[in-house]
């Protein structure tokens, strides 16, 4: 058992929140019971994953995606008073970390994507230097972009989006998980073969005919599963928890 402040400050501790411009508040979201004994980790807060962890008795949800955002709104109706009024009612903690969960250089999303895929990253690009530069750990390439694509689905188990079906080996790889479409162009710019994020917007298409560079997207959820439940497990561990990682499916 822990109390819920030093619970917080290990996160803080550990994830650097202050360091990052994000679109919502790090860290605490909804106040809970002041002594946890158990935490759920999850990749957003929705409704189907705060009824789980009633059911597993948690003291405190951990996930990627949490509930207030920039911009929103601020009225608790549907949805939105759904979710807090489970949370209110069973006195659970919920603690929410977008972008210095993404970039954590080992147990965040973009570090823990990179190992599930057998890349290694060497460099930084993009804003907030997000996203990751790198290789295959083995040294070796893909002989197509084809080739990387079925790689990436097999590993993630689900279908994944290609555009440019360059037939060109594949070295450099650069990827940053999420909604990260954005990136592209600072990826091509930093010599990628390929590029993998979880969404395509529709310019992205014409980028990558046009520059030659492959463009994945394996899904959003897909590429945010990993880096929570391995920074709740590390936390659990620091301060004496029991963790249990809930994967709410998602198509998106």
């Amino acid at each position: 058992m822990t109390e819920r402040t030093e619970l917080l400050a290990a996160f803080d501790t550990l994830l650097q929140p202050e360091r990052y411009r994000d679109y919502g508040p790090n860290g605490l979201q909804v106040e809970g019971r002041s002594s946890v004994k158990k935490i759920i980790s999850g990749v957003t807060a929705s409704r189907a994953l705060i009824e789980a962890a009633i059911d597993a008795q948690a003291d405190a949800i951990f996930v990627h995606h949490g509930l207030f955002w920039r911009g929103q709104d601020g009225r608790v109706t549907g949805w939105m008073k759904q979710r807090l009024a489970l949370l209110l009612a069973h006195d659970i903690n919920l603690l929410a970390y977008h972008l210095p969960l993404d970039a954590h250089p080992e147990l965040g999303n973009n570090a823990q994507l990179g190992r599930q895929l057998g890349l290694v990253g060497v460099s930084h690009f993009g804003e907030q230097d997000m996203g990751w530069l790198g290789c295959r750990s083995d040294g070796a390439t893909f002989a197509s972009a084809q080739a990387l694509a079925d790689h990436v689905s097999f590993i993630l188990n689900r279908p994944v989006k290609l555009v440019n079906q360059a037939q060109k080996a594949i070295k450099n790889i650069a990827w940053c998980s999420g909604g990260a479409q954005g990136y592209f162009e600072a990826a091509i710019a930093a010599g990628a073969d390929a590029f993998i994020t979880g969404e395509l917007s529709e310019p992205q298409a014409h980028y990558a005919r046009e520059c030659g560079v492959a463009f994945i997207a394996c899904g959003h959820h897909a590429s945010e599963r990993y880096g929570a439940p391995a920074v709740a497990a590390y936390v659990a561990a620091q301060c004496g928890l029991e963790h249990e990682f809930i994967d709410i499916d998602n198509p998106a």
